[in-house]
């Protein structure tokens, strides 16, 4: 593409759920801006707030001490507005006339979606960063808030079975993922889960219980099930009725994460990854590149086109899926 001879007003919004890391992401943006000498508006409480026009100005001290807080300080609304044509001819119009060129738009599949739209409708050059703790995006080997979410998982998890073993019970516990199993799998590695639920896998109730029965045969009367909330079996609490319907001779309890692993200051690895790309983000908007998706795939950059990003589904590694298996026994 060719590149823009200059950009004088970059706008920057987070949008969707939360993730850890977002804050650390905007403070790449503006002070990546402000060293090649564009201003930065902060779009408050995403496409909401664009339609709105609630925006404000950010130079650099504006985004001091806010790497290492969670949540983010443009916070984030859903907008029912904006899925109707005039509520984003409103929200563009906003951004002409604030000065706005170009928007870093950071979320993920639902921010991802009215970005694209924003952009064949009217024209704005976006560029989107993925800020999910799903990790559910394609052409990125991580999102933002990812890395922190499994350890606030694995933190919980550790706690929960120091009463297992306790009490001799059978934790059944809940993690995000709607969708995409990422955060199960690698955090029931970690715990040493004796069973792994995840979307992309078909969940069979006789399975399960063949495994904990063979476990007992073993002595193991207690355990952690760990469960991905879009798990085709129902859920934690389901699952755990299911089991207890099947063998009642399990004590069993259930634990939902929740919204927990949306909190909490963002990783090391989270701070590096938001900051490359938020830094990143803006750099490709000075070549001249729109409508894609700033990633790291390897250890390099790479630039993925937002349909792409949303629609190409992320392949769960069926190796770790073997390995959970073979270490659970």
């Amino acid at each position: 593409m060719a590149k823009k001879e200059k950009i004088n007003r970059i706008g920057v919004f987070t949008s969707g759920g939360d993730a850890p890391g977002m804050n650390a992401a905007v403070r790449a943006v503006v002070r990546t801006a402000n060293h090649y000498g564009t201003a930065v508006s902060g779009i408050m409480r995403g496409y909401d707030g664009m339609i709105k026009g609630d925006f404000v100005n950010l130079v650099s001290k504006d985004v001091s001490g806010i790497i290492q807080r969670g949540g983010t300080i443009l916070q984030s609304a859903r907008s029912k507005e904006f899925m109707t044509k005039e509520g984003r001819e409103k929200a563009y119009n906003n951004l002409v006339e604030n000065g706005i060129e170009a928007v870093v738009a950071i979320g993920g599949d639902g921010t991802f979606t009215g970005a694209t739209i924003l952009n064949k409708e009217f024209g704005m050059p976006i560029i989107g960063v993925p800020g999910t703790i799903d990790n559910d995006l394609f052409g990125s080997d991580a999102t933002i808030g990812y890395d922190t979410a499994m350890n606030t998982v694995i933190e919980a998890v550790d706690k929960i079975k120091d009463t297992a073993g306790s009490h001799n019970r059978l934790f059944f516990i809940e993690v995000m993922g709607r969708d995409a199993g990422c955060i199960a799998l690698n955090t029931g590695i970690a715990v040493g889960a004796e069973e792994i639920l995840i979307p992309e896998t078909v969940t069979y109730m006789d399975d399960l219980i063949l495994t904990l029965k063979h476990n007992k045969r073993k002595g193991k009367n207690t355990g952690i099930i760990i469960v991905a909330e879009g798990d085709d079996a129902g859920g934690a609490y389901e699952v755990a009725a299911k089991v207890k319907k099947l063998d009642s001779s399990y004590s069993t309890r259930v634990t939902v994460l929740g919204h927990t692993q949306r909190g909490g200051s963002p990783t090391l690895a989270d701070r590096v990854l938001a900051s490359q790309l938020g830094f990143h983000a803006v750099e490709s908007l000075y070549k001249g590149h729109n409508n894609v998706m700033v990633g790291i795939v390897n250890g390099k950059l790479e630039l993925t086109p937002l349909e792409q990003a949303i629609k190409n589904s992320v392949d769960i590694n069926r190796d770790l899926l073997r390995l959970a298996r073979i270490l659970s026994i």
